[in-house]
């Protein structure tokens, strides 16, 4: 036995993902007395600015978002009551698509072994025992999601000892539970094209393959303020509209594909650190 805390580690691509996926389980485990990194791969500069200004319109500043939106990430973790902010700081990469994607110093353009030896450095550092990340498709397609993912997958191979690790992800009844409160606020809201359905409709994973089912409803409160926090983007944050209650209704069940385990603990589980404590 150690003295050295239980450790959850979490990395994440922008300012305000970390309230969105694993906002629930910062806050259970921080309750339980684990220690709770949170590792911020981008600096969020592509965010809507000031007034709801959008990147690439006039006015819209990288670094003064970037500036504002450090302090609201700051914020959301104190609401969280993480442990630890790590920011690694690369420029945010925007949208698929998006001019930005390449731009010198961008995420996107950032070799995965030049993130992969800073995160493993950060590793090296807080020792996790558990490491939570997307998909190798950043769970809907954002560069900066899918390149988190891989430097993250990329610095467990230069760590020992190897922690247990997830990937974020929504069970297939939840995403058409979402989509049915996306319409009842916005009922006007147009049908998707076939093949922007055809997409939404491969998000998450039948519920079936997910391994991990974590109870967060006692937490869904301090989730929602967290993704309060982050003012400035709240135009893009749909579940700031639902209030509350529905929120937790919607958000209070968060959910995990589980890729690497050191425990042998049985699946499904329903917690994090089954197997190590």
């Amino acid at each position: 036995m150690t003295d050295r805390p239980l450790t959850l580690m979490a990395v994440h691509a922008h300012p305000d993902d970390e309230a969105t996926g694993t906002g629930g389980v910062l806050a259970r485990y921080a309750a339980d007395g684990i220690r709770t990194v949170l590792v911020t791969c981008t600096d969020g500069g592509c965010g809507d600015g000031p007034g709801g200004v959008k990147p690439g319109d006039p006015g819209h500043d990288p670094a003064a978002v970037a500036s504002m939106r450090r302090r609201e990430l700051q914020e959301s973790c104190d609401v969280l009551k993480v442990t630890d902010l790590e920011m690694l700081d690369y420029a945010d990469s925007g949208m698929m698509g998006w001019p930005t994607n390449d731009a010198p110093g961008s995420f996107w353009q950032t070799p995965v072994e030049e993130g992969a030896a800073r995160l493993a450095e950060l590793m090296r550092h807080y020792r996790p025992d558990v490491v939570v990340t997307y998909d190798e498709n950043g769970f809907y397609g954002h560069p900066d999601h899918i390149q988190a993912h891989r430097i993250t997958m990329a610095a467990l191979e230069m760590i020992e000892p190897a922690p247990k690790v997830y990937w974020t992800t929504m069970p297939r009844s939840g995403m058409q539970r979402f989509g049915e409160i996306m319409r009842e606020f916005h009922p006007d809201m147009p049908e998707p094209d076939p093949a922007e359905a055809a997409a939404m409709a491969e998000i998450g994973l039948p519920d079936d393959e997910i391994t991990t089912w974590v109870d967060t409803l006692a937490f869904s409160g301090q989730k929602f303020d967290a993704l309060g926090a982050h003012a400035s983007q709240g135009e893009n944050i749909f579940f700031l509209k639902m209030g509350k209650e529905r929120f937790g209704e919607l958000m209070g069940m968060e959910t995990f594909v589980r890729v690497q385990d050191t425990t042998g603990a049985a699946i499904p589980e329903n917690d994090l650190f089954a197997g190590l404590r």
